[in-house]
């Protein structure tokens, strides 16, 4: 079994109106990692 242990970090500036946009990246992340461990991939949400 692998020991190998993937680890990502998003930050947005002080005062984000809105923390459901980092939600919905993070979830497509996670999907697209789940089905392509190398995938090499930038998300960005805008909620309105």
């Amino acid at each position: 079994m692998s020991k190998q242990h993937l680890f990502t970090s998003e930050s947005v500036s002080e005062g984000h109106p809105d923390k459901v946009a980092d939600q919905i990246s993070d979830a497509v992340l996670d999907a697209i990692i789940a089905e392509d461990p190398n995938a090499r991939v930038a998300c960005e949400t805008l909620v309105k």
